[in-house]
């Protein structure tokens, strides 16, 4: 059995233990012992930019945020679907997650945060969210393994009718919020519906050709 090697760990702001491993030539990263992400099933976050980046097809000069860099492959694939008029703000709260990221060794996003059309900021989505109103047309979020507070508690104000309505105003008219999640969620779906989003949801695999299901939450916002 080959083993599982520890590379680097940091320490959420709430005291958990955020570790990335090797095993394989697979990198993963948990929090508390979780598995929250690993390069082998990235199907799903790739699919959750795709769903987003359909949304702003055709605007000029399109925004996209993107809260949760994880392993990069969120970014990535937005930035596959965005031509080079678009603009991408990735925002992270772990510092130590942006240097696993930017190290080359590790083969990440190195070469997607380096692309010029792409700002990132170590800090609080919630923050960011606060002081754009209406910059986005597409808000991806992918800080959490669903609508809780997994990794950090504090990110479960995303997902509370505050947070919903936060990332309403910080939408152009007609702009869309894209959600991961690992878990179907019923009650979030109709706090999104009630903070006045257009809801759909889509179920997408971890892994293109199988692996666990996830769920997308896709909002437009109304009005």
């Amino acid at each position: 059995m080959k083993p599982t090697i520890l590379r680097a760990h940091a320490t959420t702001p709430d005291g958990k233990r955020m570790s990335l491993h090797e095993h394989d030539g697979a990198l993963v990263i948990r929090v508390a012992g979780v598995e929250l992400m690993s390069t082998r099933q990235h199907h799903s976050e790739e699919r959750l930019a795709a769903a987003a980046c359909d949304h702003v097809r055709g605007r000029p000069r399109p925004r996209v945020l993107i809260g949760g860099l994880g392993l990069g492959f969120t970014l990535r694939a937005a930035l596959s679907r965005l031509g080079p008029e678009a603009r991408v703000v990735v925002v992270e709260l772990m510092p130590a997650v942006v240097e696993w990221n930017r190290d080359p060794a590790y083969g990440l996003a190195a070469g997607a945060l380096a692309d010029p059309r792409v700002e990132t900021i170590v800090g609080d989505v919630a923050v960011v969210l606060e002081n754009s109103r209406g910059d986005f047309d597409a808000i991806i979020l992918d800080v959490d393994n669903g609508a809780s507070g997994l990794s950090t508690r504090s990110n479960e104000r995303l997902y509370s009718p505050a947070g919903l309505a936060l990332a309403r105003a910080a939408l152009r008219g007609g702009g869309c919020l894209a959600v991961w999640s690992a878990t179907d969620d019923p009650a979030f779906v109709e706090r999104m519906r009630r903070a006045g989003y257009d809801v759909t949801v889509e179920r997408a695999r971890t892994h293109a050709t199988g692996g666990s299901w996830t769920w997308l939450f896709i909002g437009t916002r109304s009005g």
